[in-house]
């Protein structure tokens, strides 16, 4: 991903996500087939914009992606810090749903965020793994994995730079 509108952040537990906001300009790449053994990847372009809610201890992703292979994907996310609990939710929605879906829970440590939930996938239960890294503000990368077998091995199938 790429950061059109610089911002800070400043680090501290609970502002981890702060390195966010501003407006993105977003290369992804999809495998076409998670978990069947393809090798096969699409890409297209996409922009997002990320803002702080509730003093920063949440924040809100309108993700926008009018071109796709598999067709458009308009799409909110909402992360939620738990300061009780040291750790965020993250939930996400696109359009035409009427619900978010699972959250994923997790949080940083050493910069790096990581995140998991169990969900339905082609019929089975899996893991799901979203993680999170960056350079400081002027780019990141988001990437989502599968796992069939309770997280023994991850197959990235979602790369957002």
């Amino acid at each position: 991903m790429k950061n059109v509108v610089p911002t800070t952040g400043n680090g501290d537990a609970g502002h981890e996500f702060d390195f966010l906001f501003g407006y993105w300009k977003i290369h992804n790449r999809r495998l076409r087939n998670p978990l069947t053994g393809s090798h096969e990847w699409y890409e297209f372009e996409a922009a997002s914009t990320e803002r702080p809610l509730l003093g920063g201890l949440a924040n809100i992703e309108q993700y926008d992606a009018p071109k796709t292979p598999i067709g458009p994907i308009d799409a909110i996310a909402i992360r939620l810090y738990d300061a009780a609990a040291h750790r965020w939710s993250i939930y996400w929605v696109k359009e035409g749903r009427g619900s978010f879906d699972v959250p994923m829970v997790g949080g940083f440590k050493n910069g790096v965020g990581r995140f998991f939930d169990r969900e339905e996938y082609e019929g089975r239960i899996i893991a799901v793994r979203f993680t999170w890294t960056h350079d400081g503000t002027t780019s990141c990368r988001f990437e989502q994995a599968f796992s069939p077998d309770d997280g023994a091995a991850w197959e990235p199938n979602w790369i957002m730079d």
